[in-house]
């Protein structure tokens, strides 16, 4: 944090704002929830796939986006007068040097998902690039962050796909990773945050929001939300870590390659289709890929162009062989 000037009134500095302090820490707790559900699909206790689709997506992305959304706000309430470089590259260093960490961490637990590009890499590039967002009219703000986020729905490009440039977000592929955040869509949420505070400043909204204050029930949420890079550091290995040793106690089933594809496949297919629809789908995939012996290529996440449109052909295949399975049904 950078000292003012001896002439620069102490009044004059602005009031945190707990209700962020709280909202954040929320957003922690949630995350936190997330993530336990996580472990105890990684260690076997749920069905595979289950944070993957469906509400739980749904909430995941939800959690990401406010943390994101207040990142923004946070950089304009502390920078928007004026950036105080001491204080922004101090917390820059923080958080990119434990988005190191996580990477080097996660490539020796977990190489075939480790996180090359997550939330707090994200976060760390955000808020170096929103530095040039905060002396921009707020509703231009607001219109790059729509162009951001609807980016990776219209345009995607192959040759974006090295992994050098997948941090990018707008390659063809969607690459394997436990938390994987990239720049398009996700600098969209950061932008809100910005234009969302600046727009809330200058209508006074802000002033109000400092003038609020909790109770002793918000102490909690506050402490978490003001040492949420602790919080998130801590968190995860403290909750797979309980949960590892529960399982070295009561150790969860052990399903077969084909029965966890099955359970995948199954919650993946009903986002779109019905239940029988996709029973009859599932069992089909499957069967062509134990008799073309490719299974263990699936689940080694080949993302070759050429196994890409295979497996697309295969989907298209069991897809029109159901549906004529259904029809044949319905007639009888």
């Amino acid at each position: 944090m950078t000292i003012d000037t001896p002439t620069a009134p102490v009044q004059n500095q602005p009031k945190r704002i707990v209700a962020i302090d709280i909202l954040r820490g929320i957003a922690l707790l949630a995350m936190a929830s997330y993530h336990f559900t996580w472990d105890l699909e990684f260690f076997g206790y749920t069905d595979p796939g289950l944070t993957a689709f469906g509400w739980w997506k749904i909430y995941a992305r939800c959690i990401a986006s406010t943390f994101l959304f207040l990142v923004g706000v946070s950089l304009y309430l502390a920078h928007g007068r004026q950036i105080r470089w001491n204080g922004f590259w101090k917390r820059f260093a923080m958080v990119a040097g434990a988005a190191v960490a996580i990477s080097i961490v996660t490539r020796i637990a977990t190489p075939d998902g480790f996180i090359f590009f997550g939330i707090l890499h994200e976060i760390a590039l955000a808020s170096l690039l929103g530095l040039a967002f905060l002396r921009l009219p707020a509703l231009l703000t607001l219109l790059v962050a729509a162009l951001v986020i609807a980016a990776p729905v219209y345009q995607r490009f192959e040759a974006l796909d090295h992994p050098w440039l997948w941090w990018i977000g707008l390659s063809a592929i969607n690459p394997r990773s436990n938390d994987y955040v990239p720049l398009f869509p996700w600098f969209g949420a950061v932008l809100v945050g910005i234009g969302v505070a600046k727009l809330a400043s200058a209508s006074g909204i802000r002033a109000r929001l400092a003038s609020l204050t909790a109770g002793r029930w918000a102490n909690p949420l506050v402490f978490i939300g003001r040492h949420s890079l602790a919080f998130y550091l801590i968190h995860q290995p403290l909750l797979i870590g309980c949960v590892w040793l529960f399982s070295q106690v009561m150790p969860a089933k052990v399903e077969t390659p084909q029965v966890n594809f099955l359970k995948t496949c199954q919650i993946s297919c009903e986002q779109s289709r019905d239940a029988k629809f996709c029973s009859s789908y599932c069992g089909c995939m499957l069967d062509t890929l134990e008799g073309e012996s490719s299974l263990d290529r699936l689940y080694n996440n080949d993302q070759t162009a050429q196994w890409k449109a295979h497996l697309g052909d295969l989907a298209g295949t069991c897809t029109a062989q159901t549906d004529d399975k259904m029809t044949e049904g319905g007639q009888q």
